[in-house]
């Protein structure tokens, strides 16, 4: 058994260090990752179940959090796994939203204008692949948003709603995330890497 301890790493450090300790298992197959949060327990399961790995995890206490990833089936990426994506990306697009206000100047504007940004984008004919919501964008994904609606809108049209797990976990509204799932940056620079056109209003 191999244990890592991530515990005070913000995301993605906890993905890409589960990642490089899944890549040198010699002989082991099971990993151990200590974490402190609910959003890194996510983001580290979502990966390894994303790499054929059976993961399982235990809440210690309020800060700790024991994950156990069983490695027998782990399958790393390879080159296949970018030239397979490549030919429809040019076609492919996401939408990156960084803040609860669109632009700068009044703030009451500001989040007039991100809503109708959010609600034009139910009546397209060609929808994003994803959202991201990150910094304060966190806040639209969240109970009591004006845009919770369009948004359980474009995820029931197939759109792929994320929120970063370490601007929910500033916030402190984990727990009243509404929509979509719970992500971190290392998934985020990877999506936007493969999308086709990344809008960012």
């Amino acid at each position: 058994m191999k244990q890592i301890d991530e515990r005070g790493n913000a995301c993605p450090i906890p993905v890409v260090h589960t990642k490089k300790a899944l890549e040198s298992m010699d002989g082991e197959t099971k990993l151990v990752v200590l974490v402190d949060n609910e959003p890194a327990v996510q983001n580290v399961t979502r990966f390894a179940e994303g790499k054929n790995c059976k993961v399982k995890s235990e809440k210690i206490s309020d800060n700790e959090f024991k994950i156990e990833i069983m490695a027998e089936n782990y399958a790393p990426a390879d080159e296949e796994e970018n030239i397979v994506c490549a030919p429809s990306a040019k076609d492919d697009f996401i939408i990156a939203v960084s803040s609860n206000e669109m632009g700068q100047g009044e703030k009451a504007l500001g989040q007039t204008l991100i809503k109708a940004f959010l609600f034009a984008v139910t009546k397209q004919d060609k929808l994003p692949s994803k959202i991201l919501f990150y910094n304060s964008g966190a806040y639209l994904t969240c109970e009591d948003s004006d845009s919770l609606e369009d948004l359980k809108t474009l995820e029931a049209e197939g759109v792929e709603i994320y929120t970063c797990g370490t601007c929910l976990n500033f916030y402190d509204i984990t727990d009243k995330l509404a929509v979509g799932s719970i992500t971190n940056m290392y998934d985020i620079v990877e999506m936007m890497e493969k999308a086709g056109k990344v809008i960012k209003p």
